[in-house]
């Protein structure tokens, strides 16, 4: 076996961490995000109101609250799209007051968004694909010939996507448009396309919105298995309150732009502010 051989071989291996080293036990770690002071201006309006918390490593952290809350706001904060009026993000220790979207992604946080933002007319795999475009070292002429260390480069990322698409059970569709697939399917690609970058942290905007019964557990079962086997640490946002509590480590709740409750969701549930706001009294 010559060196470059073996340079692949580890590369690979490197490649692969994510997927096949799982892990047994869930262990909440310390805090790997850190929003503090946060508020978010449009003009006269304002979005978000001096609202904190953190995420520890490894957790489901929920961000809950009626329509117009904030809720994506916050993760449009976190992750480069909007530049924060006032307070920062820290993130592994860490302090910024803005970030663009890439140097998000370059960092390890991955999103997924409420409206899917997919290519119609790509394929399954071709659409996961793209989410390892910040993995891929080889220049574009490179790329273009699929020639040398491109071609092997190209094939060691296909194989990672390839896994995913087991992960999430599409096998049967990886050369469909995904414009053809059902919504709830769709959903699974956009998770899967998030998934090929290697997030440290994800951030799910309303990956069930829309879905039916057998669609929301399908997803939630995909939640929590990219948490424990995955290790990803996840911020969710999401309207379905029993899914919320069934899967959350913690829950931050928002109402106007403001921070009305955070705990675990056995408080979220019993806190009067937010059964007032949102939960509603039969909760």
């Amino acid at each position: 076996m010559n060196a470059a051989t073996t340079t692949e071989n580890a590369a690979a291996m490197a490649d692969s961490a994510l997927a096949e080293a799982p892990l047994s036990t869930k262990s909440i770690g310390e805090v790997i995000l850190d929003v503090q002071n946060i508020s978010l201006r449009f003009g006269g309006v304002k979005a978000l109101t001096d609202i904190s918390f953190d995420v520890r490593e490894h957790e489901i952290r929920s961000i809950i609250g009626p329509n117009g809350a904030g809720k994506s706001s916050m993760l449009n904060c976190i992750n480069g799209v909007y530049t924060p009026s006032e307070g920062s993000i820290t993130f592994r220790g860490k302090t910024f007051s803005h970030m663009n979207s890439r140097q998000v992604a370059e960092m390890g946080v991955a999103r997924t968004f409420q409206n899917l933002a997919l290519f119609k007319g790509m394929s399954v795999l071709d659409n996961i694909m793209s989410g390892r475009n910040l993995k891929i070292k080889s220049n574009l002429f490179l790329q273009a010939l699929r020639w040398g260390p491109a071609e092997r480069e190209e094939i060691r990322h296909r194989e990672f996507v390839e896994r995913i698409i087991d992960f999430l059970e599409i096998q049967a569709h990886r050369k469909t448009p995904v414009g053809q697939l059902p919504y709830g399917l769709q959903k699974r690609v956009d998770l899967g396309r998030a998934l090929a970058m290697e997030p440290q942290v994800l951030l799910l905007d309303e990956p069930m919105a829309g879905m039916n019964v057998e669609e929301k557990q399908d997803m939630s079962r995909f939640i929590l298995d990219v948490n424990d086997e995955f290790g990803a640490t996840i911020v969710l946002i999401e309207h379905d309150m029993g899914v919320v509590m069934d899967i959350s480590d913690r829950v931050v709740v928002l109402d106007y732009g403001r921070k009305i409750g955070d705990g675990t969701p056995d408080e979220v549930r019993n806190n009067e502010d937010v059964i007032s706001a949102y939960l509603g009294t039969s909760h």
